[in-house]
């Protein structure tokens, strides 16, 4: 390093600079650099050691604080360091003059604000981000010079090293700071030394010989080296012996900081699980003292590194949801076996990335032909040979282990039993998708111990223990729970209750923030307890709040505790909670319970003996109070299956079934016959149907009304789902015995659904597990380039192919010059062809402007950035989907996809005569196609276009057995039924078979036919639909016909899909 030396290195570190050579890089850059200093520190280590640099002299100040302008005035006249602490991206216009050092008079003054102020050449700022990854303004780059001071690998591992050997070896670490420290300090003697003798050197004149003074100091010059380099030589054999005894204690040291970057990786989650390196320090110390002793150094280590995990584990464990801590813990069983090479990169990247071979026919009746593609793929893999082969010839044997119940359990047939636990992943991620999660499961269990998939909730008297005054705690909610009551509870029986003054409950919104400062400030001095709750009502206060928190932190008084709780945002980008608030905080999540008898048990808690027996009409009112308690289980729970459960998720909360028992009582006072019709009503559009948006699932919910509250139940002649019949009359205890004994075991049927819904959402699940564990690979990690490749050739690689098999655009002007008379059909498929356009258009500008920036000729954008993640993670880019068309597939898929659509229109309008049989899927707006049958037969027939509608006759043919098109109206294929299938044979909708999520249609018939003429006894109303996702991406509705009573297809959501 020309720009520093070991003085200056030794002088920093002994003001508690990390001693890893990229800090040391970045305190060079910062002492010498012209520009201003911009650091991106999220842990505050290269603030910690500002501050200590700078000592008192350095003004610290953040934006917006009280009278922040008049400390930068005096820090610029004074000439005093100046460092602005948590910038945000972007930075307040009052401070573009300073920033950009526009000096006026000469360079004597600056404006800040409306005043000049005195300009000290002496002044220095410094400013700070907490942001991982901000994105500034270029002429903020231009002004400042940024500097990444996050904590790498090596220099963590080196902080928690010292940590563990302080607690372990205090001796041994005593010795080595003190050796540091001589070792620094004679490095900086020996440099005074040397200076002072140039000096002179440069000063004699003349015969230097006879200037005593100066060969009395070359003397003692000499004599201190000498005496220095002794004692050096001494210290370098002592710090020898220290560091292999330190080394023995690197593996925890190792193990916590890989840890600590999983932990740091969770934001990507969910950006509400934010953790700082402090409150990690933490988890790590207690780790360390909750170990148990070992004589053998070895196995103390050994200890140490199992203890520190679990702890992580825990602290981690309580602040997730119950969906997300799957992922975590197999993210940390895979970094852990892939950092002690227990496990094959590729082979991992294989199971997070699932490159199967698309467009393969499955051989075998019990794998889909992706599990096939898939299989295919994996036998290429020298470990997987032959695979392909056995599953053909040994069919049975693997059908058997395909289709058991739970196949993660069972033996793997013939010498695949053999495989380790990874390649087993592998094969089923293959054959039953759906069993993934359990498989990781199982994985983990095996590799980590049985306590790391146990489901076991931490009390909050546990938790407690751990927060202080200086470390709040976090309530993250979900719908339907109170966290509140154990601090209430905990308060009460440690003497912090309401009545004695010593607990503040806030509960924020409009106007409650000033009493929120008010208890805070009287808390922090007298030791009182605060609750914060729903924060998030607060957005624009949030950054106040995180300042006085902070403030509080230190020097309050020790009984002092903060509460606060919020729901997080639904989506990433909506997130604005401040970083402060999440990371040093214990986070708690608490959710409502899953599975129907939970669910049941928990709303008839609402109520009490009292409740059955204050209405004069008492049966009819216990039944459909029963009733209602069911309904409301469903409508709560039903929400796990996703879009097959509801189009969009409803916050269905306790008041809705309390009101709606309410509304109940009085009307069967008021009236002296049950009004079914009016409580149906009230129930499904007003009190539960409040909510809901959606007019398919305002049609779901009256369904179940339908079936559940009517005269039939006072009977007892009610199912409220497949063998389980409305209680007879009985009292409270017995209806929650009844729920006991009587209620069938947790299945899809439960609700009405077929078993395949669960299969379903069970497959989303765990492809959302490996995608999101994928996201979180370490960028420079094996596992994330898969097979030695870096992350930049594969992303070339990428986009090469993409652009070399990508088509001209359509030439609009030579596709309108070959038609004559433009008829509905011709329209729409101009629409289509220029809608193809662009897109095309934009994929083709978006890439070529990608690889100069990968050639180093453009600078790499966030918009560039994200389409390289894009490409990486087999996902299709932002820019891409906002004009493309829904779709739920990978890029693989979805580009191969896009190829066939273009295929589709080139040959259309090769002559404009209608397709024999039209793929709906292949158009960006479904609705026009359909649209233009009904517009070309009302031309044909001169009907009133208002008063048609379309006539769908479900053909018994497949594509290949059409040879032309319809006289009028058109031929459709390539659509698939979800929650059921189609019997070609009755010509009905028919129960699904089990694990065929989405049998294919037969052609479809369509024709436009007025209102009257329409079919309307024993049809199904059924919607149609362009991907899974349901709701918004609505089509049409299609009537089909059915034997069986339609309110069963609406129960078990039922649609036609247009791609899976």
């Amino acid at each position: 390093m020309l720009l520093t030396d070991d003085a200056d290195i030794a002088a920093w570190s002994n003001q508690g600079l990390p001693s890893d050579r990229m800090s040391i890089e970045n305190a060079t850059i910062l002492c010498n650099t012209e520009r201003w200093p911009l650091i991106v520190d999220a842990q505050l280590q290269g603030i910690k050691w500002i501050k200590r640099k700078y000592g008192d002299n350095l003004k610290v100040i953040r934006l917006g604080q009280k009278g922040y302008l008049d400390s930068i005035e005096s820090a610029v006249s004074n000439g005093d360091p100046l460092l602005i602490e948590n910038i945000s991206e972007n930075v307040e216009p009052v401070l573009d003059p300073l920033l950009g050092r526009n000096t006026i008079k000469k360079g004597k003054y600056i404006r800040i604000g409306d005043k000049e102020v005195e300009y000290s050449p002496s002044f220095r700022l410094i400013l700070h981000t907490k942001y991982f990854n901000p994105h500034y303004k270029p002429e903020m780059q231009a002004q400042c010079t940024l500097i990444n001071f996050l904590v790498t690998r090596d220099g963590l591992e080196d902080q928690l090293l010292a940590a563990v050997v302080a607690k372990e070896r205090p001796d041994l670490e005593e010795l080595k700071a003190e050796l540091t420290k001589q070792q620094n300090n004679f490095k900086i003697v020996l440099k005074q030394l040397e200076d002072s003798l140039l000096a002179r050197l440069s000063a004699a004149s003349g015969n230097f010989l006879g200037d005593t003074a100066l060969v009395e100091n070359l003397e003692i010059t000499k004599a201190t080296a000498t005496e220095i380099e002794e004692k050096v030589r001494e210290a370098k054999i002592t710090e020898v012996k220290i560091n292999e005894a330190r080394e023995n204690y690197r593996p925890a040291s190792i193990r916590a900081a890989l840890l600590y970057f999983i932990l740091n990786d969770l934001n990507k989650i969910n950006p509400i699980y934010q953790f700082s390196l402090k409150a990690f320090s933490v988890v790590f110390e207690v780790a360390i003292m909750l170990t148990e002793p070992a004589d053998e150094v070895k196995q103390r280590v050994n200890n140490l590194i199992d203890q520190i995990t679990y702890s992580v584990f825990m602290y981690t464990n309580r602040s997730l949801f119950e969906r997300d801590k799957l992922t975590f813990i197999a993210q940390v069983a895979f970094q852990i076996l892939l950092m002690k090479k227990e496990i094959n990169p590729t082979e991992l990247d294989f199971l997070l990335r699932f490159p199967y071979k698309a467009g393969l026919g499955s051989p075998v009746d019990f794998l889909a032909n992706q599990g096939w593609g898939g299989i295919k793929a994996l036998s290429e893999f020298d470990e997987f040979k032959n695979l392909d082969r056995d599953m053909e010839g040994s069919a049975k044997r693997w059908k058997k282990f395909v289709e058991s119940e739970a196949p993660e359990k069972e033996k793997f047939p013939q010498e695949w039993k053999n495989k380790t636990g990874l390649q087993k992943l592998c094969m089923m991620r293959c054959m039953r998708p759906d069993r993934m999660s359990y498989a990781v499961s199982t994985f983990v269990e095996e590799k980590m111990g049985t306590k790391y998939v146990e489901g076991r909730s931490v009390e909050f008297a546990v938790s407690f223990e751990e927060s202080s005054s200086s470390t709040p705690m976090f309530f993250i909610l979900s719908p339907g729970v109170d966290p509140l009551k154990d601090v209430e509870a905990l308060g009460k029986k440690m003497g912090f209750t309401f009545d004695n003054g010593k607990f503040h409950n806030v509960s924020l919104g409009q106007g409650q923030e000033v009493v929120a400062e008010a208890a805070l400030n009287v808390a922090a001095r007298e030791g009182h307890w605060v609750i914060l709750q729903n924060i998030h009502l607060v957005a624009k206060w949030l950054g106040s709040l995180d300042k006085l928190v902070e403030r509080y932190s230190m020097g309050s008084h020790d009984d002092y505790r903060v509460y606060m709780s919020a729901e997080p945002s639904p989506t990433p980008e909506s997130h604005y909670i401040p970083q402060g608030l999440l990371e040093n905080g214990i986070k708690i999540t608490n959710e409502p319970p899953t599975g129907m008898q939970a669910n049941l048990h928990k709303a008839l808690y609402l109520f009490n003996q009292d409740t059955l027996e204050m209405c004069s009409k008492e049966s009819e009112f216990k039944v459909i109070l029963f009733a209602l308690c069911y309904f409301h289980a469903v409508v709560a729970e039903r929400r796990k299956f996703g879009a097959q459960g509801w189009n969009r998720s409803y916050p269905f909360n306790n008041g809705d079934l309390t009101i709606s028992v309410n509304v109940l009582y009085n009307y069967l006072e008021a009236n002296s016959k049950v009004p079914w019709d009016d409580l149906r009503y009230l129930f499904g559009e007003i009190m539960y149907g409040g909510h809901i948006t959606d007019d398919w699932d305002r049609k779901l919910c009256r369904t179940y009304l339908e079936e559940y509250v009517r005269p039939e139940m006072l009977e007892g002649e009610l199912y409220l789902a497949p063998s389980f019949p409305v209680p007879p009359n009985s009292d409270y205890k017995g209806y929650h015995m009844y729920i006991d004994e009587v209620l069938p075991p947790e299945s899809p049927y439960l609700y009405g659904l077929h078993p395949n819904a669960e299969i379903g959402f069970l497959t989303i699940t765990s492809e959302k597990l490996f995608r999101t564990v994928l996201e979180m690979q370490p960028k420079e990690s094996d596992a994330a380039g898969g097979g030695g490749v870096s992350r930049e050739e594969k992303v070339k690689g990428i986009l090469d192919e993409i652009l070399e098999k990508l088509p001209d655009g359509f030439n609009m002007i030579e596709i309108m010059a070959k038609v004559e008379e433009r008829t509905p059909y011709i329209i729409v498929a101009f629409q289509e062809c220029e809608r193809m356009n662009f897109l095309t258009k934009e994929i083709t500008r978006s890439l070529k402007e990608l690889n100069l920036g990968l050639k180093g000729e453009l600078t790499i954008t966030t918009d560039m950035e994200e389409l390289g993640n894009a490409l990486f993670l087999d996902t299709v880019p932002e820019s891409w989907t906002k004009l493309a068309y829904p779709s739920l597939q990978g890029l693989g898929g979805w580009y191969a996809d896009l190829l066939l659509r273009i295929k589709e229109l080139e040959s259309w309008t090769a002559d404009f005569a209608l397709p024999t049989t039209v793929w709906l899927a292949g158009f960006f707006n479904p609705q026009s196609f359909l649209t233009a049958i009904m517009q070309s037969m009302a031309r044909k027939n001169e009907w009133p276009l208002d008063r048609m509608c379309l006539s769908v006759e479900v053909t018994k043919k497949n594509r290949e057995d059409m040879t032309s098109p319809p006289r009028e109206g058109a031929y459709i294929y390539g659509l698939y039924m979800e929650g059921a299938r189609w019997d070609t044979q009755t010509g009905v909708i028919a129960d699904a078979r089990l694990k065929e999520l989405t049998p294919n249609m037969p052609v479809i018939f369509i024709k436009a036919v007025p209102v009257d003429r329409q079919e309307t006894k024993n049809v199904y109303e059924c919607p149609v639909y362009k991907t899974r996702m349901r709701g918004p991406t609505f089509i049409w509705t299609f009537n089909l016909k059915t034997k069986e009573k339609p309110a069963k297809w609406v129960l078990a959501a039922v649609c036609l899909l247009l791609s899976v």
